[in-house]
């Protein structure tokens, strides 16, 4: 996707940010023909190349910033979108849980489509008997297995669908027989990854940004092209770390398991490393003001959190959420370790975050969960009231305090 395709309604400025954009794809290639090493996160941090790279990411912000200040936004709120009939893949464990029930609120139809392996409704902590009894009246279920190809599109074809909202996608073959299947199709609303994008040395990414062609998220990638290639109207959104009640990946629960032992939190290396996470009722209101919105249609938009935040920021602030003492933090080295295939720590040991810029300014979309709001909002919902989707492995972590001799105090 071109860069100005983005940029919407100005000339110079437009050619300006694509150089800039051409400039930095051609650093990160240099960069990464030197062989840059990304193991020594915590001396790659604190050098001055690094602090040059935040500079020049907030320079690049602000000139995007500036630059779309001067164009005509068409934004598309859910509540001045007509009524929808919306065909959601996936839709009862996380994200999903969210956004349909958005969607149900704002008048549109909303079917889910599922193996049927999960309640299709559940009672949420965060609403009222009436709420739920009100969504759950009105949302409606196909069972079905989207890896029987013909056994869906039979079960899809003459609904009348007008949108899609893939949130469980993985690849394209997978996409492919739905848009066969609706001829009609006004909108695919895809569910990708910013886990997309190549390791640079220069963040944050940006949409436009060289993408991985050997991540393991390639499939998702695929799927972009192939809705490229239908000429279908459509609109990817790439999150980063997605936390909030019902995460069933272990993100901020990693954490709440070990402050809620009054264990120490094991950090890989410095605990510098930055990253982001986003509430999942921030993206779900992002996935509602794409819906039926011409701004966004062909478009991808990273979604998070509107701050970046270092390992050990994520350790403090999920002690701050939960009303824990401030934790005792282990740093340790990943390479000293043979943890078999179990992981040490839930996130990427690496720098890894976006620009929302994009989706601010087109969407009129902005996260309203801070971190530490975000996360008592989760733990207050979810881990606090005894509930998670996996049981504590500290087993990685007694390897690491055993080589480090740190003992273990359990807790009478």
């Amino acid at each position: 996707m071109a860069a100005s395709s983005a940029i919407r309604g100005y000339g110079a400025s437009a050619a300006s940010f694509d150089g800039l954009m051409q400039a930095r794809k051609d650093t990160a290639r240099t960069c990464q023909n030197r062989s840059l090493s990304y193991a020594r996160t915590d001396q790659f941090l604190a050098s001055d190349f690094t602090q040059n790279v935040v500079r020049q990411a907030t320079d690049r912000t602000r000139l995007r910033t500036q630059a779309v200040r001067r164009v005509s936004i068409v934004t598309t709120a859910s509540s001045d979108t007509p009524t929808k009939k919306i065909l959601m893949m996936g839709g009862t464990r996380f994200i999903g849980v969210y956004l349909a029930r958005l969607l149900v609120k704002a008048g549109h139809e909303v079917t889910l489509f599922t193996r049927g392996k999960t309640p299709v409704t559940q009672k949420i902590a965060s609403e009222t008997d009436q709420e739920y009894a009100e969504y759950s009246s009105k949302v409606k279920h196909i069972q079905g297995d989207r890896q029987d190809f013909d056994g869906m599109k039979s079960k899809i074809a003459s609904a009348g669908f007008e949108i899609v909202y893939d949130i469980n996608g993985r690849e394209a073959v997978e996409v492919e027989p739905i848009i066969d299947a609706i001829p009609s199709l006004k909108q695919y609303i895809y569910c990708s990854s910013a886990g997309v994008y190549l390791k640079s040395d220069l963040l944050p990414h940006f949409e436009v940004d060289a993408t991985d062609p050997k991540s393991r998220h390639k499939g998702k990638l695929d799927t972009e092209a192939l809705l490229q290639s239908k000429g279908v109207p459509w609109t990817s959104i790439r999150p980063v770390y997605i936390y909030g009640p019902l995460n069933y990946n272990p993100v901020e629960e990693w954490f709440f398991h070990r402050l809620k032992a009054g264990r120490p939190i094991p950090i890989p290396n410095s605990g510098l490393q930055i990253t982001q996470l986003g509430h999942v009722k921030d993206l779900a209101d992002a996935f509602v003001r794409v819906l039926d919105n011409p701004t966004a249609f062909g478009q991808v938009y990273n979604i998070s959190g509107a701050k970046y935040v270092t390992f050990a920021g994520i350790a403090r602030a999920c002690a701050k959420a939960g009303g824990f003492p401030t934790p005792e933090l282990v740093h340790y080295n990943p390479k000293d370790f043979d943890f078999g295939k179990k992981k040490s720590f839930p996130l990427r040991d690496q720098h890894f975050f976006t620009s929302i810029e994009k989706a601010k300014n087109d969407l009129g979309w902005s996260p309203k969960y801070g971190l530490v709001d975000g996360l008592t909002d989760s733990y207050n919902l979810d881990f606090g009231l005894g509930t998670f989707r996996k049981a504590a492995d500290f087993s990685t972590d007694d390897m690491i305090l055993e080589k480090l001799g740190i003992k273990v105090a359990v807790p009478a």
